[in-house]
């Protein structure tokens, strides 16, 4: 059995929780070295259309009509948990669309976004799980889909995947998340924000993994990645980036300090710093 094949087939599943245990089944048997588990770095998958699988809930909105959700009601801290939640349900897919879609690549790369793939699942599961305590669960509130969008968007660019993922749109979780988690616990959720710090300190690995394969893949191609990430900017159009930002999360997710100064001074152009 392949292990790209079997990503792909963990990314058609609709159910959220049987996505999750496929993708966290899978790392466990490439992590326990399963004799019977191979992976094929050369093969060009198809894509079967129509990815990724989801379930009929939630509806997809435009961010602008997703509705303000503060922590402060049980029903916003509710509304504001399950739009963590849908991140995190569209992060084990991206990890997934990574493994299977990119041929060619070293093995390491493959056994790196399976990693991302299993821990993006078990954030879903605990923030699920926890949404089940305040007597909701995932698909009670509308979303938005910038997450996947964008993935689906750098479909055919292995190399704008990698600025424009992980190191734009989810690194964008390092700099909220401190703030989330600040007003959980003022609301008294301190569950919440145990299960935030979980997911903190494994996304900044996560946006690490992103950093490494994007000037891996630069480097492959003879590209300067401060200048090509311009590029890629105007190209993709990702959401701008705003302050406040995390420094040392950004720093330990190997941002550069060239890089974080020019985030923080703002871009010298009308393109957003990485």
């Amino acid at each position: 059995m392949d292990l790209r094949q079997m990503a792909l087939e963990a990314l058609c599943v609709t159910d959220p929780v049987r996505k999750a245990y496929a993708l966290q089944s899978l790392w466990a048997r490439l992590e326990a070295r399963d004799p019977g588990l191979r992976i094929d770095t050369e093969a060009v998958i198809a894509d079967p259309g129509d990815l990724p699988g989801r379930p009929e809930r939630p509806p997809l909105v435009p961010a602008v009509e997703v509705p303000q959700r503060s922590p402060f009601t049980p029903q916003g801290r509710a509304a504001l948990l399950h739009a963590i939640a849908h991140i995190e349900f569209n992060a084990q897919n991206l990890a997934a669309d990574a493994v299977f879609r990119f041929s060619g690549l070293p093995e390491a790369f493959y056994i790196d976004w399976m990693r991302v793939a299993a821990e993006e699942a078990k954030h879903y599961l605990l923030l699920a799980g926890h949404l089940a305590t305040l007597g909701h669960a995932y698909g009670d509130f509308p979303a938005h889909d910038g997450l996947w969008t964008m993935t689906w968007k750098t479909r055919e660019d292995f190399v704008a995947r990698m600025a424009l993922v992980p190191r734009t749109l989810e690194a964008r979780g390092l700099d909220a998340t401190p703030l989330i988690q600040a007003k959980l616990r003022r609301a008294g959720d301190l569950r919440a924000v145990e299960i935030l710090d979980v997911i903190l300190r494994e996304e900044i690995g996560h946006v690490a993994i992103g950093n490494h394969w994007y000037r891996w893949a630069c480097e492959r191609e003879g590209l300067e990645p401060v200048s090509h990430y311009r590029e890629l900017v105007r190209q993709y159009v990702p959401p701008r980036l705003r302050p406040p930002f995390n420094r040392q999360a950004r720093l330990d997710a190997g941002f550069s300090e060239t890089e974080l100064a020019w985030l923080e001074s703002g871009s010298p152009t009308d393109v957003p710093a990485p």
